[in-house]
């Protein structure tokens, strides 16, 4: 038996309206959770690091060259980078995005960008994946070091 020929009982709903009036609500409340706060307070690092100013080249500057420390980093959630040192003087940048299930990683320590969703861990070198379960590296991103700041390339 269709809707159609359902007979209509005043304050009765069929299935079919019930579980579509379900759907758009579910939509509703997802879309309002995935909306973003830009403009309303500036971008600082996840860290608590100082906030993004602009250097001499016009860049957002992320962090300093003294923020990240020699044989790890810092994750920079909110403008999408983590940023290593994995040598004195020499700073690597990659997606913060874990390539298992798309957790945000969450921190640099011992030698290894780590994500705690799922324990995997990547290099600090070459985002090389050291653990899983993931089995693709994080993707790089190229830095622009400029003095003491680094930003985006």
């Amino acid at each position: 038996m269709t809707d159609d020929q359902v007979p209509t009982v005043p304050g009765v709903q069929t299935r079919r309206a019930l579980l579509a009036g379900a759907g758009v609500v579910g939509a509703a409340v997802l879309l309002t959770a995935c909306g973003d706060d830009s403009g309303d307070e500036p971008a600082t690092p996840a860290t608590g690091g100082p906030a993004a100013t602009t250097g001499g080249s016009g860049a957002a500057a992320i962090a300093r060259t003294g923020d990240i420390p020699v044989g790890g980093g810092q994750v920079y959630a909110a403008q999408g980078v983590v940023i290593t040192q994995p040598t004195a003087g020499e700073f690597k940048g990659f997606d913060p995005i874990c390539t298992h299930q798309g957790c945000p990683v969450s921190n640099v320590d011992g030698g290894t960008i780590n994500c705690t969703c799922h324990n995997s861990k990547f290099a600090i070198t070459d985002g090389a994946v050291k653990q899983g379960p993931a089995t693709q590296p994080l993707a790089a991103k190229e830095l622009k070091v400029d003095g003491d700041q680094i930003s985006l390339a």
